[in-house]
């Protein structure tokens, strides 16, 4: 006969175990976490790094982003094995097992659960799309269009404007140089768009313009990033000085304020030059009420 008291003291301890192990797992990625974005704060190399990777993955968090480069050097474009699967892709055979870690949402709804994702160069299949804003296109114009929406403050065209776009604190205005390529003009009203935003209508008392000027710069280096826009890449030699004495906390903070800007104006674009995908639903023929 089973010893069941035996049994059930097995599976006790064996849970237990598997839970310590699994908090071990959880306090050690938190670590490294922490880790990478206070390397991102600390290293204009990795910041512009953190850049690119982040407007190539818009909608992983900064947490996530950070992990994703503190475990592999060369990651670009990542996603967990499902995610690719949405994009026609799948792990390459001997890659499984050899990704990186990341904070995936429980599927029961409530926290965050430790998952695995892979770099593109992991994977094979369907090449991915993206959608790439050329100069003079419609697809640019709409974008365009989309981006001033997000402007809080009124928008005026000012014919003698020598930069593309410039957001005046004191009037409380955006003002657009008409004269700039659409490529120029991007770059430059996410720029500004994101000083008004920071701004919020002079509700901020901490707002200073040279204070906000890389968050603006990497909100704008973000979308441009990751709708094939050329710009250049912040000024980052004021990095340190900028985030000297920040906590890590504080620092996830402004880094989150900023992916969540660009990733909000960003999803508005993507939704508004991306054609909705309609399916034909078959209707079933209604039965008849048997007699």
């Amino acid at each position: 006969m089973a010893n069941l008291a035996d049994i059930v003291a097995r599976k006790t301890q064996n849970d237990q175990e598997w839970k310590a192990q699994r908090e071990s797992e959880r306090e050690n990625l938190m670590a490294m976490q922490d880790a990478g974005i206070m390397e991102i704060s600390s290293n204009p190399d990795a910041y512009a790094r953190y850049l690119q990777t982040q407007g190539d993955n818009p909608m992983y968090s900064v947490g996530n982003v950070a992990l994703a480069m503190a475990q592999d050097a060369e990651v670009t474009q990542f996603g967990t094995k499902e995610r690719w699967q949405t994009m026609g892709r799948y792990v390459s055979e001997g890659e499984t097992g050899r990704g990186v870690q990341i904070f995936a949402r429980s599927s029961f709804g409530k926290g965050y659960t430790i998952t695995e994702a892979y770099d593109i160069r992991q994977t094979q299949g369907r090449e991915p799309k993206q959608v790439q804003l050329a100069e003079g296109s419609k697809d640019m114009e709409s974008a365009l269009g989309t981006l001033l929406n997000y402007s809080v403050v009124p928008v005026e065209v000012d014919p003698e404007l020598n930069v593309p776009a410039y957001y005046d604190s004191r009037e409380m205005k955006l003002f657009i140089g008409p004269e700039f390529s659409d490529t120029e003009s991007f770059a430059a009203i996410a720029t500004e768009i994101a000083h008004s935003r920071f701004h919020n209508k002079g509700r901020n008392q901490y707002y200073s313009r040279e204070g906000c000027h890389l968050d603006a710069e990497s909100v704008s280096y973000i979308l441009c990033r990751r709708f094939g826009v050329e710009r250049d890449m912040p000024e980052l030699s004021g990095l340190r000085e900028l985030y000297n004495g920040w906590e890590t906390e504080d620092v996830r903070k402004a880094l989150d304020y900023v992916q969540d800007m660009s990733k909000q104006i960003g999803g508005s674009i993507q939704r508004d030059i991306t054609p909705q995908q309609h399916t034909r639903v078959s209707r079933q023929p209604s039965r008849r009420p048997a007699r």
